[in-house]
């Protein structure tokens, strides 16, 4: 659209009026060129001198003609702007429309045009055609048709808030972009649908991304407090709060970038920026959708991150904690471990923050079941165990991870690890492998401390590999070996009665199929023999048992009670290396696919995963 120099031969005005007026402008086109009427007048805006003339400024600004009026100077030379919208570069474009020169009008320079003109009083009270008229024209039959023409309208009017918001350009930008961002995301959907019922045909050819995708991009470059009175207009127009999910990501990975949230770094971002951040991941969570799934857990684990590195609200945080322990079944170790942001020689992962969203985590399934009784009036039946045995796996290995950590102390790691479910283990094999590691990174833990971390696991649910690694490991207490080789030994006893013991049969310390090993039923006679001889050393460790009590007063350690002998709790501790050895190469021996080449176990930790740890015996 160009400002011509002459008027509209299309105007409603009089004849009279016209040829005045076109008049005017062709003397106002004269004087400015002609080098013999010098300028009048100088203008001091956004920091840059203009010398022009009077006449064609007060013919086209109501400001200005105030401000000669005003003047008690009658030849008033200089005209002070200092706080005119857009600077000089505004002032400039003001003045070639006064003088008639022509320059176009584009989304680029609508939203400073509308301003300077408002700031100016260019209206039709000081000439018919005037620049308010023009670019509101230019407004409303061009800029706002198109959803990237309002975004990029409403963007540039940030920079001249609030007269932007007086002239209403922000208000009519944000509501034309919630009618077309709605209307697009129903025609999508609606699209979606009917493709749905074309049969097998569609659903071989390759589904179009969402048309969300190419405008939630544009408004990514909004403020934040713009963007957020956008979603709410959306949201007033019945956009659902749940689809706000990919918007939200997209501005969230935007605004958040270049924050040292996934290592332990002292921050390096200045405290304007940090505050500034700080308020855009403030505003984000306050939007995110209350929908289960809607968000993935490792975006939630990125906000997160963002929140205890930004220091933001406690309200903030404990939401992001309690969103992520809805869907805490999706998530991997990597979500988890959330560093420590903290330099006074604490953890190096923020372990307080993991137990808190697993305390939630159980609260919702306290809560579901309730629900779940309440529902069918006292039939409850309750959820498949799937979600639960992940979280659970997971937190088994979230224990292992940091478990090597010499400044996690003993009652941290047992009220971690007292939150998960029984119910979701299967094995206690992932609960050992913690321990394990915990008691190898903290070599100078008292016996008590031992036995209570040690008391964490049940051993009549370890695995075979696992028993047979335990009844080895010098780490654990004599009274825990005990307690393994006496659930091992029935075991055994129920195989040879012809019981079926319940024997896991994936477990941690199994890293190769074992499909060449014969059934169970087949190893009978040969488990016989062994067992025989695993009676022949506990016979001989009860009596050694009996003679350390009666020859020796020297420390004593208290056997299990659990084994089958009457006063077993009385008797006196046995010889660490000598005695349980012998009873651990014993039971070495009822495995003999654990012995092909070498302990399996050692084995299969010989590579350990280059970024995990892993107790190595």
């Amino acid at each position: 659209m160009v400002v011509e120099l002459h008027q509209d031969q299309n105007s409603n005005m009089s004849s009279q009026k016209k040829e005045l007026l076109t008049n005017a402008m062709k003397r106002t086109s004269e004087w400015i060129f002609s080098q013999e009427i010098p300028s009048d007048v100088t203008v001091h805006a956004g920091g840059s001198s203009f010398s022009l003339h009077k006449f064609p400024l007060v013919s086209k600004s109501g400001f200005i003609r105030k401000l000669v009026s005003a003047s008690s100077d009658a030849d008033l030379s200089e005209i002070e702007l200092p706080d005119i919208p857009g600077g000089a570069e505004a002032f400039e474009v003001a003045a070639k429309f006064c003088y008639g020169i022509n320059f176009e009008i584009s989304t680029e320079n609508i939203a400073l045009l509308r301003c300077v003109a408002e700031y100016l009083e260019m209206t039709e009270d000081y000439g018919v055609g005037n620049l308010v008229a023009r670019t509101e024209a230019y407004i409303n039959e061009v800029a706002l048709k198109s959803l990237a023409g309002a975004v990029s309208i409403l963007h540039l009017s940030e920079k001249y808030l609030p007269l932007a918001e007086k002239v209403k350009l922000v208000s009519r930008c944000i509501d034309a972009i919630a009618f077309m961002a709605c209307k697009e995301t129903q025609f999508s959907i609606s699209g979606r649908s009917d493709s749905g019922n074309e049969g097998m045909h569609s659903s071989l050819t390759p589904q179009p991304k969402p048309i969300v995708d190419w405008w939630a991009e544009d408004l990514t470059v909004l403020r934040i407090d713009i963007f957020q009175r956008v979603l709410g207009a959306m949201m007033a127009r019945g956009f659902k709060q749940y689809a706000l999910g990919p918007i939200l990501m997209l501005y969230a990975q935007k605004s958040l970038r270049g924050l040292e949230i996934f290592g332990k770094g002292r921050k390096k971002i200045e405290l304007q920026q940090e505050h500034e951040k700080r308020v855009v991941l403030e505003t984000i969570v306050s939007l995110l959708p209350r929908e289960k799934n809607v968000l993935s857990v490792s975006f939630l684990s990125m906000l997160l991150r963002a929140a205890i590195y930004l220091e933001t609200t406690v309200a903030c945080r404990l939401d992001l904690e309690k969103k992520m322990a809805l869907q805490l079944g999706q998530a991997v170790l990597d979500d988890l471990l959330i560093p420590s942001y903290s330099f006074t020689g604490d953890t190096l992962f923020d372990v307080d923050t993991i137990q808190r969203i697993l305390m939630n985590y159980v609260e919702y399934q306290v809560q579901g079941i309730r629900m779940g009784y309440q529902a069918a009036d006292d039939e409850y039946v309750s959820p498949p165990p799937s979600d639960m045995e992940r979280v659970g796996k997971l937190m088994e290995n979230y224990l292992a991870e940091i478990a090597s950590d010499r400044n996690l102390t003993v009652a941290r790691f047992i009220n971690l690890a007292e939150l998960i479910p029984e119910q979701s283990r299967i094995t206690e094999d992932g609960i050992y492998r913690a321990i394990d590691i915990f008691l190898k990174a903290h070599p100078a833990l008292s016996d008590m401390e031992k036995k209570k971390a040690c008391s964490l696991m049940d051993c009549q649910k370890l695995s075979r590999e696992a028993c047979a690694h335990a009844a080895q490991n010098d780490r654990l207490p004599v009274q825990t070996v005990v307690q393994v080789l006496y659930y091992e030994q029935q075991r055994l006893r129920d195989v040879m009665n012809g019981d079926s013991p319940t024997i896991p049969s994936k477990t941690v310390y199994s890293t190769d199929n074992h499909n060449h090993n014969p059934p169970i039923s087949d190893e009978i006679s040969s488990l016989k023999r062994e067992n025989q001889d695993l009676k022949l050393e506990l016979t001989k460790m009860k009596m050694r048992m009996k003679e350390i009590e009666n020859s020796s007063g020297g420390r004593s350690v208290t056997a299990s009670p659990m084994l089958h002998s009457p006063s077993a709790a009385d008797k006196p501790p046995l010889p660490r290396k000598s005695i349980i050895n012998s009873v651990s190469k014993k039971l070495g021996r009822l495995y003999p696919f654990v012995r092909g080449e070498g302990d399996s176990f050692s084995k299969a930790r010989a590579k350990p995963a280059k970024d995990r740890r892993h107790s190595i015996s």
